[in-house]
């Protein structure tokens, strides 16, 4: 039976022909692992997803968290799941072996976690920030700190949360209000207002650990004057037991359209005189430190939109394959069988959509957890640098334009099904509501956009573009060799020196003084260079699928094929619309930055 989950093919051709993770047991560090353990951690994980996250996702979203002012309920089954996931040890997956971690690459870590969120978005979304969290904590804290959070953060008995977001400032953390006193112990009275927390109070676990952003009085303005404080729900005592409650108040729960099995919460610290909080690191660099948190959640949050994606992708392709409706248009018999809605044109073309998106997408996502990997092994500082940079330029793809074109293939899902898909008797309803929640996570895919254009492709001289131009001519060069995909690495050649052409009047605009002209589109470039990486996945795959050994059954030559169809549909459907986005942008037009908010009559 095929898995509602994921295509278990198509992600051993992305993990071991397209980005060869077996290789990295070569590596000291996984010289205990080969292929055959990442895949027993994978099928461990595709099991427990199948057995404990996906049973229970419809009913935790019609079972919304409840507060009745002093306690958080919700259905067992999320408490039940999250034990087994925590027994299982994925709380701490790539971690060393004496921190009970199982000493994965991230890239199959990734691919763990990939199974879980396409099960359940909802209750997969406490690891995921709780994991986070403890990564800061790693990186950033003491080891008093590591000993009395982390650790049991890692073994799934504390959970996490990140509390940046204020009700007055929204994204604009320069103008956050949370203050932090300090006291003659060397701790801090937090004080403030947090709003969105996702995660942010229930009774899953014995504390939870908020990762807060505030400000030290005195300190410098803006973002400048930031700090970074752990801030545990329940203060934890010397001996890392749980003491008493902090001041920390569940002020109420926000009900959300998806990710309704997630508590999403407000939080007032500081009711009852101040909540205690230790400064992780040094003080005012919280914003900094915090990066490394959003910028690990950015591709988790991108993944989380594949895999909403590709459930969907994979049930309406069910559905379509046993729904029978309508007969051909060159039938003409009426009383002659209907035949399966899949046979339909324009279904196929819905599925198509959703195959690149879901399959696509799933490479890109495991393709930048890979350049994590790299970039721990690299012992070439130039090396390193450089993939650094191609994975902070890629970053708002994962995130921002994955969550554009993820949200629109779970429309064709629901569109599949017709009227039954806007109906909760299937799950694509839901799905599509949980996936409408991810162009804002994160940082919105407006923010994306601008950090895209205004900061990643111009930073150290555009070092991050031409790290992502050596890849895709390296793509190039190699899709050259097969005919059949010299027409289409033709077509990528010339998108790159589009993305080029539009980078430099964009940022030329930007160098006269203009950055509000340049930025007012950001948007548009997003989606230019989103075609653009999506291209060179899709030709990779094409590449790999050309250069595997002969197929061996029917099934694996129906694999390829609709690989080698669904890089076609991209480069025909999709790739045109570059030219459309490119000359819009190289007008700098100025219709939406000279619009007066008076003129929304």
């Amino acid at each position: 039976m095929t898995s509602p989950l994921i295509n278990r093919r198509d992600l051993a051709f992305v993990l071991y022909d397209l980005l060869d993770v077996a290789a990295l047991t070569k590596h000291a560090r996984y010289a205990d692992h080969s292929r055959e353990t990442f895949e027993a951690a994978i099928e461990t994980a595709h099991r427990l997803a199948l057995e404990k996250f996906h049973p229970h996702n419809a009913k935790a979203d019609k079972n919304e968290p409840t507060f009745d002012g002093n306690t958080v309920s919700m259905i067992p089954e999320v408490a039940e799941a999250l034990a087994a996931f925590r027994d299982a040890g994925f709380f701490a997956p790539t971690k060393d072996y004496e921190l009970g971690g199982m000493q994965l690459p991230l890239t199959v870590a990734q691919a763990c976690n990939a199974v879980f969120q396409s099960a359940n978005i909802g209750s997969a979304g406490y690891p995921f920030l709780t994991v986070g969290a403890a990564n800061l904590i790693e990186s950033f804290g003491s080891q008093e700190q590591k000993s009395l959070y982390m650790a049991p953060m890692l073994a799934g008995r504390f959970f996490g949360t990140m509390c940046l977001s204020e009700p007055q400032a929204g994204s604009s953390l320069a103008d956050i209000r949370t203050r932090a006193e300090p006291q003659p112990d060397g701790t801090y009275r937090v004080i403030g207002n947090k709003m969105w927390i996702s995660g942010g109070d229930h009774e899953l676990s014995e504390n939870i650990v908020h990762m807060v952003l505030a400000k030290i009085p005195g300190g410098p303005p803006g973002v400048k004057g930031i700090s970074l404080f752990i801030v545990p729900k329940r203060t934890v005592n010397p001996d890392g037991s749980v003491g008493a409650r902090n001041d920390v108040r569940l002020a109420g729960l926000n009900h959300k359209m998806g990710y309704r099995g997630t508590t999403n919460t407000v939080l007032n610290f500081g009711e009852k005189g101040g909540a205690v909080g230790y400064l992780l690191g040094q003080p005012h660099r919280g914003l900094e430190y915090m990066f490394q948190m959003m910028n690990e959640a950015r591709i988790g949050v991108g993944q989380g939109a594949v895999m909403l994606a590709y459930a969907a992708y994979l049930f309406s392709l069910d559905y379509a394959r046993g729904r029978p409706q309508g007969r051909a248009p060159d039938s003409k018999d009426p009383t002659s069988p209907m035949i399966p809605i899949i046979e339909h044109a324009d279904i196929k073309r819905m599925l198509l959509h959703q195959k690149w998106v879901s399959e696509g997408g799933l490479h890109l996502c495991l393709y930048a957890g890979s350049l994590v990997d790299r970039i721990a092994m690299a012992d070439d500082a130039q090396e390193k640098a450089r993939l650094e940079l191609l994975l902070d330029t890629l970053t708002p793809i994962v995130k921002g334009w994955l969550s554009e074109v993820c949200l629109k293939s779970n429309e064709h899902a629901v569109q599949i099904l017709g009227g039954y898909g806007y109906t909760r008797d299937y799950p694509v309803e839901q799905y599509y509501r949980d996936q409408r929640l991810n162009p804002i996570h994160e940082g919105t895919d407006g923010i994306q956009a601008i950090d895209l254009l205004g900061r990643k492709m111009a930073i150290k001289g555009g070092a991050g573009w031409t790290a992502v131009k050596a890849e895709i001519a390296r793509a190039i060069k190699i899709a050259t060799a097969h005919e059949r995909l010299k027409p289409m690495a033709r077509e990528l050649a010339q998108l790159v020196e589009t993305v080029e052409t539009t980078r430099a009047t964009l940022l030329g605009a930007m160098g006269q003084g203009k950055p509000s002209l340049a930025l007012a589109n950001a948007f548009h470039f997003l989606d230019l260079f989103g075609l653009l990486v999506m291209g060179w996945m899709w030709l990779w795959q094409a590449s790999a699928v050309l250069d595997l050994p002969p197929a061996a059954t029917d099934e694996e030559r129906a694999f390829r094929a609709g690989k080698l169809a669904a890089c076609r549909y991209f480069f025909t459907y999709e790739v045109p619309r570059s030219a459309y986005l490119a000359s819009m942008l190289g007008k700098l037009d100025d219709t939406t930055l000279t619009m007066k908010s008076e003129w929304f009559a």
